[in-house]
């Protein structure tokens, strides 16, 4: 199929891109990378009468460290982001984005398309719930407004931005101290494809190996990626067991639902989340036990 007949406007800066989305109000899409969106217009999923391109923004294309955070705008390519220094400074950012799709689209793919596509499957919004990144939205009439990853996710490719906002960078958590161990985990059916199930942890532990931070959560397994925060509180100041956590993983599952299609049954998607969930966490408590006793590694 072909899309839908369109206008397109390009926006030559942030206050140029308000007023279009405040023009045409919501029968507009914002297009950066359109890896996404494209497709879905060629099916007719989508069937925007405006699209405004925000790809040419100079604003939107900077990664900053400020603070104990690293701020990526919106328009930021993946493929930027993956060859950047500061991506380093959050190693998980390093280690998930190789995993979003494939050379070629991350070449065009953007951070912020993939945030605002809300795909439960999808790496970015995963690992933004997980770290708890903030994310910025600005529009001609609301101003400038802010979320937590938790709250901006409300369902497959559904979130709080209005039809009229942009968004416009995300700020990503900066971990420092000794101890800390993180690790990434994904099933699909064919390297690139969207994942049946992936989960990711990040810990930071002392030197007597009890918790001081802990933060989790899995993809693919919902409406959108869960992060657990009630059970990660319950495990400060505890050594991290097999039998912790086997049980950690035992609850967080359970709490999930998961859909049944025709690569996996929702039993099925549950068994394999837990084991990846159980792979991210010890390899994580592994990786910082080294970095916490060196004569480990």
């Amino acid at each position: 199929m072909k899309a839908a007949p369109f206008d397109y406007h390009l926006a030559q800066d942030l206050v140029h891109a308000k007023e279009l989305l405040h023009e045409y109000g919501h029968d507009v899409k914002i297009i950066a990378g359109g890896q996404s969106l494209v497709p879905m217009m060629a099916m007719r999923l989508a069937k925007p009468s405006h699209l405004v391109d925000i790809a040419r923004i100079q604003e939107l294309q900077t990664i900053k460290h400020v603070d104990d955070v690293i701020s990526i705008g919106a328009a930021v390519k993946q493929c930027s982001l993956e060859n950047n220094p500061f991506a380093s400074q959050v190693p998980l950012l390093e280690i998930v984005l190789p995993w979003i799709g494939h050379h070629q689209t991350r070449h065009r793919g953007t951070v912020g398309g993939s945030l605002a596509h809300a795909d439960p499957s999808a790496e970015l919004p995963l690992l933004a719930c997980v770290l708890q990144a903030t994310l910025h939205s600005d529009s001609l009439v609301g101003g400038q407004r802010q979320y937590t990853a938790k709250d901006f996710f409300l369902g497959p490719m559904w979130t709080t931005l209005e039809a009229q906002e942009c968004l416009s960078h995300t700020d990503w958590p900066i971990w420092s101290g000794p101890g800390i161990g993180y690790a990434f985990e994904e099933t699909s059916i064919r390297q690139g494809d969207f994942a049946m199930a992936s989960a990711v942890t990040q810990l930071q532990i002392d030197h007597d190996e009890k918790v001081l931070r802990l933060c989790f959560g899995v993809g693919g397994m919902g409406g959108t990626p869960y992060s657990f925060e009630d059970l990660s509180s319950t495990v400060i100041g505890k050594q991290l067991s097999i039998d912790v956590i086997n049980d950690l993983c035992e609850q967080a599952i359970q709490s999930t639902d998961p859909a049944s299609d025709l690569h996996a049954s929702a039993p099925y998607r549950r068994n394999l989340a837990k084991t990846l969930l159980s792979r991210t966490l010890q390899q994580s408590l592994s990786m910082a036990k080294a970095a916490i006793h060196p004569s480990l590694r």
